[in-house]
C-alpha cells in the first residue's frame, strides 16, 4: 500500500502549483484552437512531455524497468492511459461549445466522481461532509447555469453539448486519477507519467494533422507551446502533490481552479481585448462558482480516509 511522505507543505505547495497551471489551460487552448484542431494540440501536449519528461528521468537513471511488471500494473497503465487521452480530448472539445470559466466550473465534477471512486474500489465511506459538500455542488452548478437552466433542460443545444462533453471528461478523469494513486505502489510518480506520455504520443499518432504545423502565427504558437508546458508542469506537480498529500487534500486544493480561472479570463480581457470570447455571467452565476469550489472542497476535506 502507497504511503504518503507525510511532508504536507511540501503538498500543498504542489497542489497549488497544479491548480493555478491547470486554471489557464482552457484560455491556452482556445487560443490554439484558431490554428489547430483538439487532437493535434493534445498530441504535441504529450509529445512534448515525453521527450522532456524522458530526458530528464534518463539522466537520473531513473527510466522504468518495464520487464518486471506484473499484469495488474498494465492495466492500471492502460486505464491510466484511456483515462487521461479521453479527459484531454473531451476537455478540448468541450472548449468549442462553452467557455474556459465554464470548462472549469463543471470540470469540479471529476473529485466527486474520484470519491465515488474510492468508494468503490477504495472501500472508502462517504460521510455528512461528503454528502452535504456534494448538494453545496449540484445547488452552485444550478445558480452558474441560472442564464442556461432552460437551454440545458431541453437537453439540445451547443450549451448543453459542452456540458455533457464535460462530465464525461470528469468521469475518465477520476479513472485516471484512481490508476494514478494504485500505480504508486509499483512505479514513481513520475515514471508512471512518462510511460502514459508516451503511450499517449503513439496511440494519438493517427489523429494527427501534420500540416498544421506550417505557418503557425505567433499567438497560436505561443499558446501552443504554453499548453505543453501546462501539460509537464500541471501532471507533474500533481503526481507529485500526491506522494507528500493525501488524495482528499490535494483535492480540495484543485477545486479552487475556477475561481484562478476567472481572475485569469477578466486579466486577459483587459490586457488583450477580443482575444478571447467574452464572458457573460451574472452576479448569480459568480456566487454560483464560488459555491461549486465550496462544495467541491467541503467533500475532499471531509474524507474519513484517503485513498491508499
Amino acid at each position: 500500500m502507497h504511503q504518503v511522505s507525510g511532508r504536507w507543505k511540501l503538498g500543498f505547495a504542489l497542489a497549488l502549483i497544479t491548480s493555478l497551471v491547470w486554471s489557464t489551460l482552457p484560455i491556452g487552448l482556445e487560443v490554439a484552437f484558431v490554428q489547430f484542431d483538439p487532437q493535434t494540440v493534445s498530441w504535441l501536449r504529450f509529445l512534448v512531455s515525453a521527450l522532456i519528461l524522458g530526458g530528464w528521468l534518463a539522466m537520473r537513471g531513473a527510466l522504468p524497468r518495464l520487464k518486471g511488471l506484473e499484469p495488474k500494473v498494465w492495466l492500471l497503465l492502460a486505464v491510466s492511459l484511456a483515462g487521461i487521452i479521453g479527459n484531454y480530448l473531451l476537455y478540448a472539445y468541450a472548449l468549442e461549445y462553452a467557455s474556459p470559466t465554464v470548462n472549469q466550473t463543471v470540470i469540479q465534477l471529476a473529485p466527486m466522481f474520484l470519491l465515488l471512486g474510492g468508494v468503490v474500489f477504495m472501500q472508502e465511506r462517504i460521510g455528512t461532509a461528503q454528502r452535504i459538500g456534494l448538494v453545496v455542488l449540484i445547488a452552485g452548478l444550478l445558480l452558474f447555469f441560472n442564464q442556461r437552466l432552460a437551454e440545458i433542460a431541453s437537453l439540445s443545444g451547443r450549451y448543453f453539448i459542452g456540458i455533457v462533453l464535460l462530465v464525461l471528461a470528469s468521469i475518465v478523469w477520476a479513472a485516471y486519477g484512481i490508476a494514478q494513486k494504485l500505480l504508486l505502489r509499483a512505479l514513481g510518480a513520475q515514471q508512471i507519467l512518462w510511460l502514459i506520455y508516451v503511450g499517449a504520443t503513439v496511440a494519438m499518432l493517427p489523429m494527427v494533422d501534420l500540416k498544421l504545423l506550417h505557418h503557425v502565427p505567433a499567438a497560436q504558437l505561443i499558446a501552443v507551446g504554453y499548453c505543453c508546458f501546462n501539460t509537464l508542469a500541471g501532471y507533474g506537480a500533481f503526481a507529485a502533490a500526491l506522494e507528500h498529500w493525501e488524495v482528499s487534500r490535494v483535492g480540495a486544493v484543485l477545486a479552487t481552479a475556477p475561481i484562478f480561472t476567472l481572475g485569469a479570463m477578466w486579466l486577459t480581457e483587459h490586457l488583450w481585448p477580443g482575444l478571447l470570447r467574452p464572458e457573460s455571467l451574472n452576479g448569480l452565476a459568480v456566487v454560483g462558482a464560488f459555491a461549486v469550489v465550496a462544495g467541491s472542497i467541503v467533500s475532499a476535506l471531509g474524507s474519513r480516509r484517503a485513498p491508499a
